[in-house]
């Protein structure tokens, strides 16, 4: 079926280029369809990488082998297959990555554990060699692209292309950070559809490159949620080629280490929220803000329970400002809660305060924020200090449409 741009979509960012990545985009044909969707990165020697991935226990080769691969701390290339996820596949899957990397380690003149794989789409279908190999030469060949047909090569069900940019000072040294990332359905925290990858010319150390990645991702790309179910395949990358030349940062200790890891964040939190705002049939894109909780993890499960409902995205979609589904959610996350210091909010107005309706609640304000594209739901539960935000969708027809029209 033809996808109709998300009414949530932003604009492509401009963005830099960063020295040390090439990156270039070829047809494999992995699907019926006329446009590229094979994205090779070429990185420079001595590029650090860092990644997370799913939590599933059914995860794809490529996912296998690049927690494997991030371990050494090092990569010269990235490729990302579109349209066939590779997961479930047995040996024949990982046959295929394996000759991918290999194919690229050959061209390159490097170790094949520096070539790190993604594939996208759907499950079941083992990538084909041939046209994997194809796609990979063609790639090889092909002349450097942009950012924007970098990102639109890795996309599936997205129906606009995702990119952030920051920059940090270190010392007295720019540096620059561009990310993409696919995802639109089958997005759950740890971690969602998506594949990102984040490319930045700093030069940092891997092991710290890893602990900042690891802790950006449970404040963003953990605090996303469409449909409630995670993937076989998610995978975010950083890589950082070390060529804007400052003084490495090794740690918190280092000049420049927290403006680079608020950078990091920045564009790991806007990639996520793209996710988010193209989330299958999505409508309206959702905050949850949660404080009052025993702690930050108590408040990020409730938050996730809340905005997994699908109660509660129904209701949103419906532009219906009840709270009573909310309360729900609440007392089913498994967390402790108080229904005598619940309160919740819609777009800043209060309809319920210390588990009790608000007497002279009006909901004409409500009805307004809702029936707009940014809708704001905060809950109170008034037995800690703990905070969290999550992000979601609400849930339409269009949801069921794109998933039951997806292997055709």
């Amino acid at each position: 079926m033809e996808l109709q741009t998300s009414p949530l979509a932003l604009p492509f960012p401009d963005m830099p280029p960063i020295e040390g990545v090439t990156l270039r985009v070829a047809r494999a044909r992995y699907k019926n369809w006329d446009r590229c969707d094979l994205t090779f990165a070429e990185l420079c020697e001595g590029t650090s990488v860092a990644g997370v991935f799913t939590q599933s226990a059914c995860a794809s080769s490529e996912v296998e082998l690049g927690r494997e691969q991030v371990k050494s701390g090092t990569a010269r290339a990235l490729i990302v297959n579109a349209g066939n996820s590779n997961a479930f596949t047995g040996y024949r899957g990982r046959e295929a990555v394996e000759a991918i990397q290999a194919q690229v380690a050959d061209a390159l003149g490097c170790g094949a554990l520096e070539v790190l794989v993604s594939s996208t789409g759907v499950i079941g279908v083992p990538l084909p060699k041939d046209k994997a190999r194809e796609g990979v030469a063609g790639a090889l060949n092909a002349e450097p692209c942009g950012w924007e047909d970098a990102a639109a090569s890795i996309n599936t069900t997205d129906t606009f292309n995702k990119g952030a940019h920051a920059s940090a000072i270190i010392g007295e040294t720019r540096v620059e950070l561009c990310g993409i990332i696919k995802g639109s359905g089958m997005i759950a925290p740890d971690m969602a559809t998506m594949l990102g990858y984040i490319f930045t010319d700093a030069d940092v150390e891997p092991a710290f490159l890893q602990e900042m990645l690891s802790a950006a991702n449970l404040r963003t790309f953990s605090c996303i949620t469409v449909d409630g179910d995670t993937s076989t395949s998610d995978t975010v990358l950083a890589f950082a080629t070390g060529k804007a030349g400052n003084h490495r940062i090794t740690g918190w200790d280092s000049p420049g280490a927290d403006a680079f890891a608020a950078a990091l964040n920045d564009v790991c939190r806007t990639l996520a929220q793209l996710v988010v705002r193209d989330g299958e049939g999505a409508s309206k894109f959702i905050s949850v803000r949660v404080s009052g909780a025993v702690d930050d993890d108590s408040a990020r499960a409730v938050g996730l329970a809340i905005a997994n409902s699908p109660l509660v995205k129904t209701a949103i979609a419906g532009e219906d400002a009840n709270w009573g589904r909310v309360v729900m959610a609440v007392g089913k996350a498994g967390e402790p809660a108080d229904r005598d210091k619940l309160s919740i909010a819609f777009g800043g107005v209060w309809a319920a305060r210390d588990g009790l309706p608000v007497e002279d609640y009006d909901e004409t304000p409500v009805a307004k924020h809702l029936k707009g594209q940014e809708i704001d739901l905060a809950v109170e539960l008034g037995i800690g200090a703990g905070s969290a935000t999550v992000w979601t969708c609400d849930l339409t027809h269009g949801y069921i449409s794109i998933n039951a029209d997806y292997r055709s």
